[in-house]
């Protein structure tokens, strides 16, 4: 504590977590970053309580947690900030949590509640963000063109009607991307924003308009009554994902993706299927537990979900942005020395890091995925794959082994192995080794996340249920991997019945967990660090405790 300071602030603990968002990495020398945040402590106390030190008032004695949350860029903007902190991808989070051990009878109530005009980042932000750590032009090269035209057309109503469009940004480099796909012999892309909005709108799609939907109750998460006061939850294992999520970026990439198809209100609709997908299966193909329900509707800040059917269908634009930031982070935390294992699932190809099972891509084509990750050696596991999935993967140059009997063209061949199995390229013999091995365990999580759970089990198309499928086998890898270097499933058996008492405050929703062995090995492992912004919650912090 600084000279000015310590005669009139006696902070007798003090924890400071730093949060990172947006990668894996903390780079070389993560204990570099903690000493600057230490230094600039002492200003932040006390600008944090400037009215209690203003006069010549009696001494205040606080004995409940004081939680002060700054984010790097408000620390820069206030003068604040270390100037040799860098932290790529996204601005760090500082929490500061002093509580005084004494016995004052009636302690003031100091919180910062979260105001009530918070809004969601928008796509622009979102793709500054990415534009800065280099990832924006491989998320572009991911998104179908239908996409790709629905968030050009979010970003022109932020520039100037008449505005020449600048190549820098990031509408220029999605115009530079449409160009880059159209045939040579098409016309130009215009460059002024009126003549490329007009484009835009006329663009063909490749699929028919939706009819208009009738408006009924609980229709949207506009009509569903939010949470409040506290409730009870059979598992807490949807509020486990969050953390996992919000670490690789993904979290924050929620409000920018429905922003731009003006679903942001509808966001927790889109918490509902993410819980869905770690909660109990249905019965007769759609029907759930009344705890279940709980737990969902709980986790997405609602008293009742609604039919998502309609969700599924409206989000459906959105959905490769968010597939994109998921796949863009593990990808460039893979390392090309270890294998990725291919399945086929309803008729298309899940692409998996064979360490931990993280989930890469489910996609028609995987091979984009694959380049990303520093094109590693793959095992195709025995599955119902596409007819062409062999040929094709060869024909990209994809150095794979499989157990899968090739058809009559693929260009594979057979390895003298003691059970039939094909190559192409030279993938490592210990691959083949590992083979069963690796077939069993994507097998198994197949069947429990894809099989067994749904998220939107009456959606027209499984658009909505592939992205639930991805992030939630994400969150739950990240949780057992930490834990036990073991892969999803076990984290979604050891804590499918982890109950939980969840508060809804207006700054906040409080998560209280019972005290245990499983309470200690998430909170040594920092499965329950704060969650902070959290988008269908309206921007409120999830926060973690045990009792």
């Amino acid at each position: 504590m600084s000279p000015s300071t310590a005669s009139e602030i006696t902070v007798h603990r003090c924890v400071v977590h730093v949060v990172r968002r947006g990668g894996w990495s903390w780079g070389p020398d993560p204990r570099r970053l903690l000493q600057p945040i230490l230094d600039s402590l002492p200003a932040l106390i006390a600008e944090r309580f400037e009215e209690q030190l203003e006069g010549d008032g009696p001494d205040v004695v606080i004995t409940e947690p004081v939680r002060v949350t700054v984010r790097l860029e408000h620390l820069r903007a206030r003068g604040l900030a270390p100037t040799n902190i860098v932290v790529e991808p996204a601005p760090a989070a500082v929490h500061t949590t002093t509580p005084t051990p004494s016995h004052s009878p009636d302690p003031p109530s100091i919180t910062t509640p979260h105001p009530d005009s918070w809004m969601a980042p928008t796509p622009a932000t979102l793709f500054a963000e990415l534009a800065e750590r280099g990832e924006l032009e491989p998320l572009l090269a991911l998104l179908p063109d239908d996409t790709l035209r629905t968030y050009l057309l979010a970003l022109l109503e932020d520039i100037p009607a008449g505005s020449p469009i600048d190549e820098t940004t990031a509408a220029g480099r999605m115009v530079a991307e449409l160009t880059r796909r159209l045939p040579s012999s098409s016309t130009p892309m215009p460059r002024t924003v009126d003549g490329l909005a007009q484009l835009l709108v006329a663009w063909p799609t490749d699929r028919p308009s939706p009819a208009p939907e009738m408006s009924s109750p609980g229709a949207s998460a506009n009509a569903a009554p939010e949470a409040t006061g506290e409730r009870h939850v059979s598992s807490v294992l949807p509020f486990l994902l969050a953390g996992p999520l919000a670490r690789i970026g993904y979290l924050d990439a929620i409000g920018p993706a429905l922003e731009a198809v003006d679903l942001v209100a509808e966001a927790p609709l889109f918490a509902a299927a993410l819980a869905y997908k770690v909660l109990g299966g249905v019965e007769r193909g759609w029907r759930r537990t009344a705890e279940d329900n709980i737990a969902a509707a709980t986790f997405a800040g609602l008293e009742s979900v609604p039919d998502l059917s309609g969700f599924a269908r409206r989000v459906r634009p959105a959905l490769p942005v968010l597939d994109g930031v998921l796949a863009l982070s593990l990808c460039r935390g893979h390392d090309p020395a270890e294998p990725l294992l291919i399945t086929g699932v309803d008729g298309g190809l899940l692409l998996v890091d064979a360490q931990g099972l993280f989930p890469i891509a489910w996609a028609t084509d995987v091979v984009p995925y694959w380049e990303a990750c520093g094109r590693p050696p793959v095992a195709v596991c025995d599955s119902p794959l596409p007819p062409n999935c062999l040929r094709e993967l060869a024909a990209a140059g994809v150095s794979f082994i499989t157990d899968v009997r090739p058809l009559r063209d693929d260009p594979v061949t057979r390895l003298p192995w003691r059970t039939p199995l094909w190559t192409s390229g030279e993938p490592p013999l210990r691959l083949a080794a590992d083979l069963p091995t690796h077939t069993a365990r994507l097998a198994e999580l197949v069947q429990a996340l894809t099989v067994a759970r749904r998220a939107v089990p009456l959606a027209e198309d499984g658009a909505l249920e592939r992205s639930a499928t991805l992030a939630a086998s994400l969150g739950l890898g990240a949780i057992a991997w930490t834990l036990w270097r073991a892969d999803p499933v076990l984290a979604l058996t050891r804590f499918a019945d982890l109950e939980a008492t969840v508060h809804f405050a207006p700054d906040a929703v409080r998560v209280r967990i019972p005290l245990g062995r499983r309470h200690a090995d998430l909170l040594r492992s920092g499965a329950l660090t704060d969650v902070h912004d959290v988008v269908w919650l309206a921007g409120r912090t999830l926060t973690f405790s045990g009792g």
